[in-house]
């Protein structure tokens, strides 16, 4: 028993005995028979006391009582409720529906890209392409707020996918789920719709004439380059034999090849190859060179230049394969005649619109920088950033400030037996393209 308890009972006891003096006479006569007691004195305090006894006595049954019984152990506090996320739905709401409307403009559109990579009107684009197949998911979310998570996620590599949870008060597990649904339908849904080959004559004119007006090289309709990006976890190769994920710059990445138009739009995307793969190899594994060397991309725009039949054709560096539909510098080093000099130059300038083009997609997604997803759900990632780019582009959104792709390096390509005719081909029509250009420009002098 608690000794605050013994303490308790005994003063109780004590306060008994005072009250009701039968019992401390009882124990008096009992010590010393020779004392004697006055009956009329002992009546008078027995009826003083009669009333308080029995308080006192149920009083010391209820204590007893409760002692008796084990006691349930205190309660703990029930925790705090979480305070209220910057990043949560009604945060979103009041942000989206109130807040960004008392704003100006550019100032709407400014603190929309910094939370989400793009402007407010973009954004709801975006949205309302997706809403079909958001809402036939039955995804809990609503579907603007659905992609504000992933695109805040896609922008902002310093927001982790535990510090957006903590933000958003959602499981990380969740938001990667959602994040893969929402890639994979950019990456699907959104692709065939603005990222197209230039088929149509209108835009293949517009595309030729800024590149003749940048390059002074005829039929040029896009540039072509790849670009290694990189993973924070790459998978080992299963067999000795299999593609490292180690590219050409020290890193583990993914090879990604695209090709641009005049805007840094991209017309062509393929992410097929880990890093270790070379740009030849990527760019011959991929469905726009069987499209290609197939006839099946038949572009309605010809010219004749010092009895050459010249399609379009697009640029890349020395690290692509020669063909008539791709031109390619006679060398890295500029040690050919005047005509290929220049020829080169010439070429590397029209080749600057896809380096810009891919410096201003992982300047706007910086998880590209490193990204941080499974390795099932890296291609359509990419994908997805190279579908959002776009629509940046064609809606002319400010280009952000980026730092510049590191200097190609590598060996000059080596020609198959399968593509010899193609490689003779497209020599011939290289030596009449770099003449027409070095007379003309002569000439103009």
């Amino acid at each position: 028993m608690d000794q605050s308890m013994l303490i308790l009972l005994s003063n109780l006891i004590q306060l008994h005995n005072h009250l009701d003096p039968t019992t401390s006479l009882l124990t008096s006569t009992t010590a010393s028979p020779s004392s004697t007691t006055n009956p009329s004195s002992l009546l008078s305090s027995s009826s003083s006391s009669s009333s308080a006894a029995p308080l006192l006595l149920l009083t010391l049954a209820s204590v007893l009582s409760f002692l008796s019984h084990p006691q349930p152990s205190p309660r703990k506090p029930l925790p705090s409720p979480p305070k209220t996320s910057d990043f949560t739905v009604s945060a979103f709401r009041a942000l989206s529906t109130d807040h960004i409307w008392s704003l100006e403009p550019h100032l709407r559109d400014s603190r929309w890209r910094s939370l989400f990579g793009l402007s407010y009107p973009v954004f709801t684009t975006v949205v309302e392409k997706l809403r079909p197949f958001i809402s036939a998911s039955n995804l809990s979310l609503p579907p603007d707020y659905a992609v504000a998570l992933v695109l805040s996620r896609l922008s902002q590599p310093s927001l982790s996918l535990s510090s957006l949870s903590s933000r958003s008060s959602i499981d990380p597990f969740l938001i990667s789920k959602i994040t893969n649904m929402i890639t994979r339908l950019l990456a699907t849904k959104l692709y065939p719709e603005f990222i197209k080959i230039p088929l149509a004559r209108r835009r293949l004119l517009e595309s030729t004439e800024y590149f003749q007006h940048l390059t002074s090289l005829p039929n040029v309709c896009g540039a072509i380059d790849t670009s290694p990006v990189k993973l924070r976890r790459a998978p080992r190769s299963r067999t000795g034999n299999s593609p490292s994920f180690r590219c050409k710059y020290g890193h583990d990445a993914v090879l990604l090849q695209v090709v641009a138009d005049h805007k840094k739009i991209f017309w062509d995307v393929c992410v097929k190859a880990p890093g270790g793969v070379d740009d030849a190899a990527h760019f011959r594994d991929s469905l726009l060179y069987h499209r290609l060397t197939s006839g099946d991309i038949v572009w309605d725009k010809s010219i004749s230049v010092r009895g050459h039949h010249v399609r379009p054709y697009i640029v890349g560096d020395w690290c692509f394969p020669l063909m008539p539909f791709l031109m390619t510098p006679f060398n890295a080093k500029g040690t050919g005649s005047p005509a290929q000099n220049l020829f080169d130059a010439m070429l590397m300038k029209g080749r600057s619109a896809v380096v810009d083009a891919i410096r201003l997609l992982k300047g706007r997604w910086k998880i590209l920088e490193d990204l941080d997803v499974g390795i099932n759900h890296v291609p359509q990632t990419i994908v997805a950033c190279c579908v959002l780019h776009n629509l940046c582009q064609i809606a002319r959104e400010p280009e952000p400030e980026t730092g510049r792709e590191p200097d190609e390096i590598g060996p000059a390509v080596r020609i198959l037996e399968s593509e010899k005719l193609l490689y003779y081909q497209g020599q011939n029509l290289r030596h009449a393209l770099a003449d027409d250009l070095h007379e003309r420009l002569s000439s103009s002098r």
